[in-house]
């Protein structure tokens, strides 16, 4: 090191020559007297807790501390021969730097056990770091002297800390706790791990799961020369769920995440919406070991795959215990199982339980149902379970004292409509010319894009338009019926294919055959039927085919159906079912309205299985059927204990699709929903919402409203989700109510961006309320809105993107509610942000990334997330971890609560 005299001193023998005799001393003054114990009262023991000099307990006055500093300097510049080479002023302002640095002592966060663990050279940077302006105006030379005091300093300062009595104690109990902790975490992995007989049959087990459901049956995928299935990895799409819980605006989520942080879910979700796809997602996920970060919960799991109507297809039959679930699903491997296999991995707790579709069996044997669920639970406690069931099949809370959340799958957004889209026609080898077609066409079609709302829709809608070389039909009914055509006449037609029993059936024909098996199993509360019982009613039909009798038996009928007609499968050797329920609905109520049996229909209105059958009775009824049908759902709704609730508002879900209908009729309809508007709880609103975009007509302006008939009228329009409900909720937007506000901003990605932007975004008041951005087109709108001072990210895209946001106007807050890429460079935009709070789901964070943005003062982090980093932190960036909230409040999206500063 140079001098003012030209000579050179190493720093590096300053620490030498400053022996323990010497400095021991002055450290020691720096802190007080401790009592003997573990210091575990009030932990952990802070070193601000520790000093003499700060705090209720100050012993030192500034004047003592500064005595203590300069000596330490003495002593330095005496053992080493610097007063001849440092001028006194500069040794008395070193004197005055040192003291300031190690003043900062008493705003470490540190504990003793941690700075131990730091070691002094980084103990001694941290303090540099909580005194930038210590050395300000010193020389070359003095600030590299202050740099090695400081070392030196904190070398001894280590060295008091482990002399002290509760330091060892303190030590064993960070130790143990973070032993038991790792103890904890390997017992976990240890609990998931078969017992060494188990474990050929389990892997061979897991592989056969893995490989039974890595395969998607997508509807339209079979025609021309496309393939049948999709594989799960490349099909799969991530849809949203939300909470249900009253009083709160709904929470999304992942939906393959439900069963993060809670062990048991039952998921509702309207035919067609991906419940099945998602019980097969987490089933292979979980069985491949394909996990990933967002997935460790389900790690080390054994999947069961056990769909109700399977369980319960002989009727009366017991269901199942642990050890008949693989043969009762028809497991082909299930003879192969080890003796007690299944009820040892349920006892273990590794069990992984998709129970699918309450909803596909007969009301009568749900109650039968929820008493083996329980009984199952109160066996074996500890295992995941997934309950899945169309919105109407059970009551909320169901299964509340089994203590289940229920959650709702939401409808899709645009996003995963187009995503869909896209993956659809490049599975179907279609190119991506046609998917802009289509998807150019759901945007100009308001009554298209309302129907693409699920996947089944979705898909339905991609094979049409690819089939009719861009013609779509207008309607629900008018789909189904152009699909059904598309299945019976075309398919085999369009492929090349001849059925090898040589059997040509008209389209004609084979729709009459499929609605006597269909109304068959409506009328019996079944999903599924057997095979011989298929077999017989087609034998009873055939005589009123003779064209059809003449040439062929039943069997060979049946056989042709199943193999040809693209409708029917075959889950088991021994029985059938229809591809997707609904065509099973379409099929049997146009089979009731042929067979005019209006009074069956009005009887069984009230049951859940019946809803869809209902209304697509009405849309095949003519005129006067459709006006005798509704006015009797109506008197039966009257005359009810109920006044009708629930069976008026089936009527006026029907008014979609009475094309024709008396004028008289369609009033009184209207009238009786009218009666239930404004909705006044959450179950009110999801009724409205099944009445589809004619209840909007209906819903009111806030005028006059409580804040409660506000907010669910606010839900129903926002559940409805077609462009046709923007005005509706643009007369909302004044509304003080946050819940309604953040209702409003959470809805964004359900409508067309640009126009939601102009007549809703843009027009609510902002006040301490985040905004939401999935997308970068909604970045662009927000921005040219004028931007807003607390954004939430809540899609995977560059973080760069938010730049012309950052432009527009300050960004002050940023939540960042999705997985992205958080470097320096992409956090570079914002550099006017105060508060970044970042959720569970980035599960790593380098908090060095953040050192650079100017404005930031505190980060909050979910307790989950790992930190790296934490000691290039600026001193005045505070980390602050988000207490983990109880279930009410994470399902009901209340904001997390930052627990005391952690640095």
């Amino acid at each position: 090191m140079p001098t003012h005299h030209g000579e050179y001193v190493d720093p590096a023998v300053i620490g030498v020559r400053l022996t323990s005799n010497l400095v021991a001393p002055l450290i020691r003054n720096l802190f007080r007297t401790e009592g003997v114990g573990a210091d575990l009262v009030q932990r952990p023991v802070r070193i601000s807790s520790l000093v003499s000099f700060k705090g209720e307990k100050r012993t030192l006055t500034d004047a003592d501390f500064t005595r203590i500093a300069e000596k330490l300097v003495d002593r330095a510049a005496t053992a080493t021969g610097l007063y001849e080479q440092l001028p006194s002023y500069e040794l008395n302002a070193l004197g005055n730097a040192v003291a300031n640095s190690l003043r900062a002592l008493g705003d470490l966060t540190m504990d003793d056990v941690q700075a131990v663990q730091l070691g002094h050279h980084a103990l001694a940077r941290a303090l540099l770091r909580e005194s930038p302006s210590a050395t300000i105006g010193l020389s070359t030379d003095a600030v590299l002297l202050h740099e090695r005091l400081l070392e030196t300093a904190c070398l001894h300062i280590l060295h008091f800390f482990t002399q002290r009595s509760s330091f060892v104690p303190r030590t064993l109990v960070e130790h143990s706790r973070q032993i038991a902790e790792l103890a904890e975490r390997i017992d976990r992995l240890i609990s998931r791990t078969p017992a060494p007989a188990d474990t050929p049959f389990e892997s061979r087990y897991l592989s056969y799961m893995a490989d039974k459901h890595s395969e998607l049956n997508v509807f339209g995928l079979d025609l021309v020369h496309s393939p049948h299935s999709w594989p799960l990895d490349s099909a799969y799409l991530s849809l949203e769920a939300s909470t249900r819980s009253p009083g709160s605006a709904p929470g999304l989520m992942p939906a393959e995440q439900v069963l993060s942080g809670r062990d048991r879910v039952l998921l509702r979700g309207v035919a067609g919406s991906g419940k099945t796809t998602l019980i097969q997602w987490l089933a292979v996920s979980t069985a491949g070991r394909k996990t990933g970060e967002q997935l460790l919960h389900l790690y080390g799991l054994v999947p069961f795959v056990l769909p109700l109507r399977t369980l319960t297809r002989a009727s009366g039959a017991t269901l199942p215990g642990p050890d008949q679930f693989l043969n009762v699903v028809g497991c082909t491997i299930a003879g192969e199982q080890p003796t007690g296999w299944a009820n040892r991995v349920l006892s273990e707790g590794r069990a992984l339980l998709l129970v699918d579709g309450i909803d596909e069996i007969p009301e009568h044997e749900r109650l039968q149902v929820r008493a083996w669920l329980r009984d199952l639970m109160r066996g074996y406690p500890r295992n995941r379970w997934l309950v899945t069931s169309r919105p109407s099949a059970v009551r909320d809370d169901w299964l509340a004292g089994e203590e289940f959340t229920e959650l709702d799958l939401a409808p899709m957004s645009p996003d995963n409509v187009e995503a869909f889209v896209r993956r659809w026609h490049v599975a179907a080898g279609a190119g991506d010319a046609l998917a802009r077609s289509l998807l150019q066409a759901a945007r100009r079609k308001q009554d298209l894009g309302r129907l693409a709302t699920n996947p089944l829709m979705c898909a339905l809608i991609c094979a049409l338009h690819q089939e009719r070389r861009g013609y779509l039909p207008n309607g629900r009914m008018e789909l189904y019926s152009a699909a059904l055509s598309m299945l019976l006449a075309r398919r085999d037609r369009e492929r090349g294919i001849v059925a090898p029993e040589r059997l040509v059936v008209s389209e004609a024909h084979q729709i009459q055959l499929l609605q006597r098996l269909a109304y068959w199993m409506i009328r019996n509360e079944r999903s599924e039927m057997d095979h011989t019982d298929a077999v017989t009613l087609l034998d009873r039909a055939l005589p009123a085919l003779p064209v059809l009798a003449e040439r062929s038996d039943s069997e060979t009928v049946f056989r042709h159906l199943l193999n040809r007609s693209g409708l029917l499968r075959a889950p088991s050797v021994s029985t059938v079912d229809f591809i997707h329920r609904t065509f099973q609905d379409y099929l049997g109520a146009k089979a009731a309205v042929e067979e005019l049996d209006f009074d069956v229909l009005v009887g069984n209105a009230h049951l859940d299985q019946w809803e869809d059958v209902i209304r697509m009775s009405i849309a095949h009824a003519r005129p006067a059927e459709r006006a005798k049908l509704l006015t009797s759902l109506l008197n039966r709704g009257d005359e009810g204990p109920d006044p009708g609730h629930r069976l008026h508002l089936l009527a006026a879900t029907c008014l979609e699709h009475a094309t024709e209908l008396d004028p008289t009729v369609h009033r009184e309809v209207q009238q009786r929903a009218a009666a239930l508007i404004p909705p006044r709880s959450q179950d009110q609103a999801r009724a409205m919402i099944e009445v589809g975009p004619v209840a909007l007509e209906l819903l009111p302006g806030p005028e006059g409203l409580t804040v409660e008939e506000s907010y669910h009228t606010v839900l129903t329009a926002t559940g409805i989700a077609t462009d046709a409900a923007i005005p509706v909720l643009a007369q909302y937007c004044l509304t003080f109510d946050p819940r309604i506000r953040d209702l409003l901003v959470r809805s964004w990605s359900r409508f067309d961006t640009v126009r939601y932007a102009a007549e809703v975004i843009s027009q609510v008041d902002e006040g301490d309320l985040y905004f939401p951005v999935s997308h970068p087109a909604q970045v662009r709108e927000l921005a040219a809105h004028g931007g807003r001072h607390r954004i939430a990210v809540t899609g995977g895209f560059p973080l760069e993107e938010c730049a012309p946001l950052c432009s527009a106007r300050r960004v002050t807050h940023l939540r960042l509610a999705a997985e992205t890429d958080l470097d320096a460079r992409a956090l570079s935009c914002f550099r006017d942000v105060h508060q970044i709070t970042i959720g569970p789901a980035i599960a790593l964070v380098d908090l060095g990334e953040f050192a650079e943005l100017p404005s930031l003062r505190s980060l909050h982090v979910s307790p989950d997330t790992a930190l790296l980093g934490e000691d290039t932190l600026p001193r005045h960036i505070r980390v602050e971890i988000t207490e983990s909230p109880s279930p009410a409040e994470r399902d009901t999206g209340q904001e997390l609560v930052a627990s005391p500063t952690r640095a």
